[in-house]
């Protein structure tokens, strides 16, 4: 049991300090772990509203995170992923045509990364994200209520080539692979999710949204005191469409209603989730929807490697599709600058709210 700070704890306590103090020595959750500490730090506690443990569940949710065969007829799958997108927002996909030589060895190269020496991941840590590869703790460690103990490498994959230079080669060749494969996935995910709309299958792809990728990888090493702390707090992604592979380590949940859903963890399979564009864009059709990780309580890490899919013109304005707007359901939400929007996401940081109610046309007649 923890107790709570002394009232000397409270005036001696400087966080920002201790914040720039962590994030220069450069040592990552990981290096953390690896000194030997038992207790984390104080600024890795969460405030109690973002710890799920206080809340105790009495009863087990019944709602699931459906996985989706898209091996099947094709009017079967875009009835199953219409659904699971406008209900839970997520749903895992088996018979992707992805290898899984392909899963495998990017989850193996990433694992490599975050197990090197802390020498040699200093080399990369940073956190100007404009670079165009950045491998830090947190990338809102400095506006967040309470850091996640997590470490995370993210490179840029498109619209521009990838800074490789900037990229561990222990997984470049890796990253490659999965970039590639995952393109062509979600230019036929994207395609059933448009028919799903009744709209034009090569919506999407004629918007760019295959184009603008970031691909994250996120470690989540074993936490000494998971009660305190999260892996990543409550959000809603902000681009068009997410997919996320992991290891066998769970921990990813989604909110459905008001209850916290486990995402099981099924081998081969990719997990997808709609992102707030797509919700703005679907005029709430599909739905974008708050999950979270907790921290890991095993002593081997969880490690997800996860690709955003963005249109790749942020200066252009977006909003729900004309074709889905008519007298009886009118537009939900304003029009968008895609890079305001984006701006704004990073400027808040991961805090649990979602930007979409921001845009969100409010109907005064009742």
């Amino acid at each position: 049991m923890t107790t709570s700070p002394t009232k000397h704890d409270e005036n001696s306590y400087d966080r920002l300090t201790e914040l720039k103090q962590f994030d220069e020595s450069k040592l990552g959750v990981k290096g953390l772990l690896d000194s030997g500490i038992t207790t984390i730090p104080r600024f890795f506690h969460q405030p109690p509203e973002n710890l799920p443990f206080l809340k105790p569940k009495i009863t087990k949710s019944k709602s699931t995170v459906p996985v989706i065969d898209l091996s099947l007829e094709r009017s079967t799958v875009v009835d199953q992923i219409r659904k699971s997108a406008s209900t839970v927002g997520f749903f895992q996909i088996v018979n992707h045509g992805v290898p899984v030589k392909v899963i495998e060895s990017v989850i193996n190269d990433m694992e490599k990364f975050y197990e090197e020496s802390n020498e040699y991941k200093m080399k990369f840590y940073h956190r100007d994200a404009a670079k165009g590869a950045a491998y830090s703790t947190n990338f809102d460690l400095f506006q967040s209520q309470g850091a996640s103990w997590r470490d995370t490498l993210q490179v840029r994959m498109g619209p521009l080539d990838p800074a490789w230079d900037l990229v561990p080669e222990i997984c470049r060749a890796a990253l490659a692979d999965w970039d590639k494969a995952v393109a062509v996935l979600a230019e036929q995910l994207m395609s059933l999710l448009c028919e799903g709309l009744g709209i034009k299958s090569e919506k999407l792809k004629e918007l760019l949204c295959l184009e603008g990728r970031l691909c994250i990888s996120h470690y989540y090493p074993h936490c000494p005191q998971p009660e305190l702390t999260m892996g990543i707090t409550s959000h809603t992604d902000p681009g068009v469409l997410t997919m996320l592979v992991q290891n066998d380590v769970g921990g990813l949940q989604v909110k459905c209603g008001e209850d916290w859903v486990d995402v099981e963890v099924v081998p081969g399979a990719i997990v997808i989730n709609i992102g707030d564009m797509l919700q703005i864009m679907s005029n709430d059709e599909y739905k974008s929807v708050e999950h979270r990780v907790l921290a890991n309580n095993v002593e081997r890490a969880r490690i997800s490697v996860v690709v955003f899919f963005n249109p790749s013109i942020r200066e252009k304005t977006y909003g729900p599709f004309p074709e889905l707007i008519s007298a009886k359901k009118p537009a939900i939400y304003q029009e968008l600058v895609l890079e305001e929007y984006m701006k704004r996401f990073f400027a808040k940081g991961i805090d649990g709210r979602t930007l979409t109610n921001v845009y969100r046309i409010h109907n005064t007649n009742g």
